[in-house]
């Protein structure tokens, strides 16, 4: 069973900076592409920022310039720096990897996991 556990999500200031943490469990051998997405009250989920295994990178043009996606692979983890924080960045952000190979001893792949979401509110 593969999951993906988020972390560091919380309240900040309007110009702040928060750093999201997603950490990916199960006997992981490989991840194709770890991503970002945000959902706000009332609006579809969205794309926010995606890294490929091989570290390139795609940015929802709403955050170019303010966030930054990163990954370990030797951690199975994939990070989100935030800065310049506006209110309109206030949603549920998920963590998604759109394919994982993992399994002991017997590898198998896993398509679209999703974490369980973390809160970010950026407000005065």
């Amino acid at each position: 069973q593969v999951q993906l556990v988020e972390s560091g999500g919380g309240l900040v200031q309007p110009g702040g900076s928060l750093r999201l943490s997603c950490a990916a469990s199960g006997s992981i051998f490989s991840i194709n592409v770890m991503g970002w997405y945000r959902q706000a009250p009332g609006k579809q989920r969205e794309l926010v920022a995606a890294i490929a295994s091989g570290g390139s990178t795609n940015y929802a043009d709403s955050v170019k310039g303010r966030f930054t996606i990163s990954r370990d692979n030797a951690k199975n983890t994939v990070y989100l720096q935030m800065n310049v924080l506006k209110p309109e960045d206030t949603a549920v952000y998920y963590c998604n990897a759109d394919s994982v190979v993992a399994g002991n001893p017997q590898l198998r792949t896993y398509l679209d996991i999703w974490g369980q979401g973390t809160l970010v509110t950026v407000s005065s």
